[in-house]
C-alpha cells in the first residue's frame, strides 16, 4: 500500500530516475559523494533537513507522503479533543485531504477493495466526506 510502510530512499530514487537527474548533479546540490547517495537511496528514514534539499532538488514535497500516512493510519484521537492548544505550536484544525489521498481512496472503493463502511472505519474519513468524494466521482463520470 502506497503510504502505509514509508522508505522514503526507494521514494527518492523513483523520483531522480524520473528526472533524469546526474549523479554529478546530486553530489554538488548535497554536498556528498556518490557513495553516501547511493546509501541514501537504500535510507529507509533520514533526516529532515536532507529530506527538505531532496525536496528542493528534486522539486517534490516528499514530507507529504508522511503527512499522508498520518492522515491514513493515524488519525487524531478522539479522547484528547479537549485539550488545550500550545500557542508555541501551530494547530491543525482538520484533516486536508490530498487529491492522491482521495484517488487512493476512491481507488480502492471502485475495484471493490473495500467498502464505504470499511473505508470509513480503518482511515476515520467523516461519513459526509468520503459521500462528498462518491458524488464528485460519479458526476465526474457520468
Amino acid at each position: 500500500m502506497l503510504y502505509k510502510e514509508i522508505h522514503i530512499g526507494k521514494f527518492i530514487k523513483e523520483r531522480v530516475d524520473e528526472n533524469e537527474i546526474t549523479v554529478e548533479r546530486i553530489c554538488k546540490f548535497l554536498s556528498k559523494d556518490e557513495e553516501t547517495v547511493e546509501m541514501m537511496y537504500d535510507s529507509k528514514s533520514m533526516d529532515t533537513d536532507l529530506l527538505l534539499r531532496w525536496s528542493k532538488l528534486l522539486e517534490y514535497d516528499f514530507f507529504r507522503l508522511y503527512s499522508s500516512h498520518l492522515i491514513l493510519y493515524a488519525p487524531p484521537s478522539a479522547i484528547n479533543k479537549n485539550q488545550q492548544k500550545s500557542e508555541k505550536t501551530p494547530y491543525f484544525r482538520k484533516n486536508i485531504y490530498t487529491q492522491e489521498i482521495k484517488d487512493f481512496i476512491m481507488k480502492r472503493i471502485l475495484s471493490g477493495e473495500m467498502t464505504h463502511s470499511e473505508v470509513i472505519k480503518e482511515y476515520s474519513i467523516p461519513k459526509s466526506t468520503l459521500h462528498r468524494w462518491l458524488q464528485k466521482s460519479d458526476n465526474a463520470n457520468g
